[in-house]
């Protein structure tokens, strides 16, 4: 329990979602509209204001770029009567059955939202933000590995995780290279036959030496040559934002990823996880649809602890 008795006087409301992406903004627009008091807490790090245009988004055939997205959702979570702050929650913990958030100011509430999300690792470049917008380099197969098609594609990690998400690009394009990034570039036999029936070629690199070169990505192999793709994915992991929810008591996963069940629910009352913090398939539908889940839960379990 936080110990600090300026808070035992604080304003309480009834719904906290920490981060601003589009789960937290989603289930904060479900909240208002159930007329909740919901208060949004964001520092303004959602991985999707990364995207330069989505065309997985379901509504918007022509695509949409992450920022707009983020300033539609922003627009409409305003208007159910969410109030959106921005700030950065860096402690939480109970006071009985509510929770107490710290930031810049103490707020204390019924019910909490973790939508905290992940941090990509990414290449040492100091040019990774403009290849991102240009596509030179891109985050999720997924989400656009249709825009890649027939073109030359890299994927740049340690092996074992590279193999797997350059078999995946193979969907999409017979060009496919590994940039291997460990020191040593050696796969289990499956994974070996697999890439080698697939067409594609390991190629140990310096993963610093990324850099924009026209319309291509241009990086450094550790013979001596250069190379160029038409686009590079990173295959480096993520660092997950789920210590707060530690904090409080809640699991992960061997991952890290916070686990919940069906309603989005931690093993702690009143404690609710949605987006990618939780172990999913880590899409802009699939926020929405935890959002959902989760707001309506919360609404309803609001319900069953009154007091």
């Amino acid at each position: 329990m936080i110990e600090d008795d300026s808070v035992c006087q604080w304003e309480r409301i009834d719904c906290l979602v920490i981060g601003g992406g589009p789960a937290g903004l989603a289930a904060a627009t479900y909240l208002g509209r159930f007329r909740r008091r919901v208060v949004v807490v964001d520092c303004g790090q959602s991985r999707a204001k990364l995207i330069p245009i989505t065309r997985n988004c379901p509504g918007f055939p022509d695509g949409i770029a992450g920022a707009e997205l983020l300033n539609r959702l922003r627009q409409q979570a305003l208007q159910s009567g969410a109030d959106l702050r921005h700030d950065i929650i860096h402690e939480i913990g109970r006071d009985g059955t509510d929770f107490i958030a710290i930031g810049s100011t103490a707020i204390r509430s019924r019910a909490a939202l973790l939508a905290t999300g992940i941090v990509d690792k990414l290449p040492e470049t100091p040019s990774a933000d403009d290849m991102i917008r240009a596509g030179t380099l891109r985050l999720c197969p997924i989400c656009d590995g249709y825009e890649v098609i027939d073109k030359r594609v890299a994927v740049l990690g340690p092996a074992e995780e590279a193999v797997k998400k350059a078999l995946f690009m193979r969907t999409y394009t017979r060009d496919v290279t590994v940039l291997t990034t460990d020191a040593s570039s050696e796969i289990d036999a499956d994974a070996g036959r697999l890439i080698h029936e697939a067409g594609i070629q390991l190629e140990p690199c310096i993963p610093h030496s990324l850099r924009p070169s026209g319309e291509q990505a241009t990086i450094q192999l550790s013979n001596g040559t250069a190379s160029s793709f038409d686009t590079v994915y990173p295959a480096m992991g993520c660092t997950i934002r789920s210590q707060l929810g530690l904090d409080l008591g809640a699991t992960c996963n061997e991952l890290g990823n916070l686990v919940v069940d069906a309603h989005q629910r931690t093993v702690v009352p009143g404690l609710y996880a949605a987006g990618d913090v939780v172990n999913e398939i880590n899409q802009i539908a699939v926020a929405f649809g935890h959002a959902s889940i989760a707001a309506t839960d919360m609404h309803n379990y609001l319900d069953d602890t009154k007091c």
